[in-house]
């Protein structure tokens, strides 16, 4: 009961009400885009900048950091964003810059073979873009955190096989990685977003495993 309340007091406190909170959803699934467009068009457009594809992704980071900076300074809020990150860090750049730091810290391992070149990439933010809504609205149509946890795990499980299949991740990855990065969004901390951890822990994992793989 207490994670419900929690997400439909989020869901109040959007700037745009429900409006806001769809766009946000929306937003969220479509953080799939940014792997996309590194592995599959990064040269090109790094190119236009004279840059290399990981050097024009750890500049978009730090552009992503610093604007964040200047919004909490001035207190702008943008649609789908709630009252609390008018002055802290929001879920928007914690996404952001949690997919730079990925797409950053995973680029010396490139696919070969049958491996796509996003291979660890691609399903790290997949379940971040998949999993973490589908257990948010979980929680608003009232579900107890067993079928939360349940519905979480296995979006993220999915979405590891799926890159298994489309970029050759090793489809025994998914056993643990699901249950982990859904266990990743879990904490509600008060500074660091789930954007962040559902991110930033399962690639510290990944890290640890390559060199195994």
């Amino acid at each position: 009961m207490e994670d419900f309340e929690y997400e439909a007091d989020h869901v109040k406190h959007s700037i745009g009400g429900r409006g806001g909170h769809i766009f946000r959803r929306f937003f969220h699934v479509g953080m799939i885009v940014f792997p996309w467009l590194y592995f599959e068009h990064g040269e090109a457009i790094a190119d236009v900048f004279s840059q290399t594809p990981v050097q024009f992704a750890a500049m978009l980071g730090f552009v992503a950091f610093f604007a964040e900076l200047v919004r909490m300074k001035w207190g702008i809020l943008i649609v789908g964003q709630r009252e609390y990150e008018k002055h802290q860090f929001s879920a928007l750049a914690w996404g952001a810059v949690s997919i730079a730091l990925a797409i950053v810290a995973l680029s010396p391992w490139s696919g070969s073979g049958d491996q796509h070149a996003g291979w660890l990439v691609y399903p790290i933010i997949f379940s971040l873009a998949f999993g973490d809504p589908s257990m948010g609205e979980a929680r608003r149509k009232g579900l107890d955190n067993r079928a939360v946890y349940a519905i979480g795990t296995f979006v993220c499980m999915m979405c590891w096989l799926v890159s298994g299949y489309l970029f050759g991740t090793p489809y025994w990855m998914a056993l643990y990685m699901g249950p982990l990065t859904m266990a990743s969004e879990l904490p509600k901390l008060r500074w660091i977003d789930d954007n962040a951890t559902m991110i930033l822990i399962p690639l510290a994992i990944v890290i640890l495993t390559v060199p195994f793989l």
